[in-house]
């Protein structure tokens, strides 16, 4: 995609500070106009930064200064602004999920196809030394022959801490959809791409508390399903178990576990670039911290744009559309098995991305 690319950036909430701390300033990306609903949210942020214009919407997709647009809207627009970059010829990188619907999500890849651009979705957080560490130690045979995995996510519900979490509990949340990304990618990354699954999940509260905020002590209801489990059956035959929950008070389980013929090994949070990788071999005594052997060392939010951007025919970007699509696939295959009580074979797939070797901060930043 070349060397400098110049990106636009839509949608200026809390996220996008995130990612403008890693690209300002980057020698391979140039940050050249931001847009939002709120027009004044975007002029604020340009005057922050020197030589960014304050775009609308609409000119910011068609701007010539534009070639890569970073999509940062909520999830309901994902498709909509997505389909507008593709449609100016712009290739896009998004937030997680590619899109709320599996459909549009689709559609949005089918068209990149057709204009010869390229799609990157977050998250990027599994592309750190965490995961990426925990990657290498497995196909390095640490743990042997990998049998099979657990992926857990347990809160008491974010609506604990957030001012206004009515959309985790409407069409389109639910503990899945919302942190579901970041340990699926990761179990892509370790195990390879799923083939089937069997869900299971429940609801067993019809209203929530707020309990921060100017609407504290508010009661909203609860529409979707708060407690999700299943089973994903990899490509390669390993059998991974997951669950996500909004209902439980906290646990003490590993994020996620891998475990084979010859040794147990526990990855770190994939919510986070990078944490500890521990390894228990069979026959010893104690759990042994591994070093960081691959990964983007520091990394920080924006990490797979910089990636997206440096791919070329060589190598695909890692954080891809084709994974956020497969990934979105898998969560809503999980809530439909949940729904209708059947095993359900999934219709993508999708390549493991290439491993990060390990990069210190002044080759990536």
């Amino acid at each position: 995609m070349g060397d400098a690319h110049r990106i636009g950036v839509i949608g200026l909430g809390v996220i996008s500070r995130a990612y403008l701390d890693t690209l300002v300033g980057h020698r391979a990306v140039r940050v050249t106009a931001v847009a939002d609903l709120d027009a004044s949210r975007s002029a604020a942020v340009a005057a922050e930064l020197p030589g960014v214009q304050a775009l609308s919407v609409e000119d910011l997709l068609s701007s010539p200064d534009v070639d890569t647009v970073l999509n940062l809207t909520v999830p309901a627009a994902h498709a909509e602004i997505a389909l507008g970059a593709i449609g100016h010829g712009k290739h896009v990188y998004g937030e997680k999920p590619l899109a709320a619907e599996l459909t549009d999500a689709g559609t949005v890849l089918e068209a990149a196809v057709k204009a010869g651009v390229g799609v990157g979705c977050a998250p990027d957080t599994v592309l750190g030394t965490g995961v990426q560490t925990a990657r290498a130690a497995v196909e390095a045979g640490a743990v042997g022959r990998p049998l099979f995995a657990s992926a857990v996510m347990v809160t008491p519900g974010h609506e604990r801490w957030h001012p206004h979490p009515d959309f985790y509990y409407t069409a389109g949340g639910g503990p899945l959809l919302d942190m579901g990304p970041y340990y699926l990618s990761a179990l892509v990354h370790l195990l390879g791409p799923v083939r089937a699954v069997i869900g299971a999940s429940s609801r067993r509260r019809t209203e929530r508390v707020i309990g921060s905020g100017p609407r504290a002590g508010e009661r909203i209801p609860v529409e979707v399903d708060s407690h999700v489990s299943g089973v994903l059956e990899h490509e390669g035959g390993v059998l991974t178990t997951i669950t996500t929950s909004f209902d439980g008070v906290a646990t003490t389980a590993a994020p996620i576990e891998v475990h084979g013929e010859r040794g147990t090994l526990t990855v770190p949070d994939p919510n986070n670039f990078d944490g500890e990788v521990r390894l228990l071999e069979l026959g010893g005594a104690q759990w042994r911290t591994l070093p960081p052997s691959s990964g983007y060392v520091g990394a920080a939010r924006g990490v797979g744009l910089l990636d997206f951007v440096a791919a070329d025919v060589q190598r695909a970007p890692r954080a891809s559309g084709e994974l956020a699509l497969h990934v979105l696939e898998t969560m809503t295959a999980l809530l439909r098995s949940s729904a209708e009580g059947r095993r359900i074979e999934l219709s993508t797939s999708v390549e493991r991305p290439v491993p990060v070797p390990l990069t210190p901060p002044r080759e990536w930043r």
